[in-house]
């Protein structure tokens, strides 16, 4: 990004450089949270749930792209070690090591309860300061409520045929 392009963001860079990076890394953990429970899951509805943990991995990895993309505008480097991304995770990483189709979608859901908070935060961070961070992080918001339902319409699908 150009140099008038940084002098509008009208926050600390250094701590909005942090808080992107933060949810950088939660956008890799819960990428591979995704893709990997998409591989293993098992039990009931299991093709659905597993097309649907397949697609919010995709979009968790485009998530990430974009939070890179912006790290690099502002002038910071993203995460380069993804050793560090549990160093830095807002939300953790839930190991699908009980691949039941419910205990995948409970997992996933509280994931993206997460999320939401932390990108209402940042959003309220950046609000006002800079206008071109804030449109990107209500996007990904847009897309992490939008999985929040989808898995909790899961849920409710499962549990209704039991």
């Amino acid at each position: 990004m150009g140099t008038k392009g940084r002098e509008i963001v009208g926050v600390k860079l250094d701590e909005l450089l942090k808080l992107l990076n933060k949810a950088l890394s939660d956008e890799w953990l819960a990428y591979y949270q995704y893709w990997v429970g998409a591989l293993v899951v098992k039990g009931r509805m299991h093709g659905e749930v597993e097309k649907e943990l397949s697609q919010h991995a995709k979009e968790e990895f485009e998530h990430a792209e974009i939070l890179a993309k912006r790290i690099i505008q502002l002038g910071g480097t993203p995460v380069l070690k993804p050793e560090e991304w549990y160093k830095l995770t807002n939300c953790g990483y839930d190991a699908p090591v009980d691949p039941d189709t419910e205990k995948l979608l409970l997992q996933n859901i509280k994931g993206e309860q997460c999320a939401i908070s932390t990108y209402q935060k940042l959003i309220q961070f950046v609000e006002g300061k800079d206008i071109v961070t804030m449109h990107l992080l209500i996007e990904i918001l847009e897309d992490e409520v939008e999985h929040e339902e989808d898995l909790e319409v899961l849920l409710e699908d499962l549990r209704s045929f039991k």
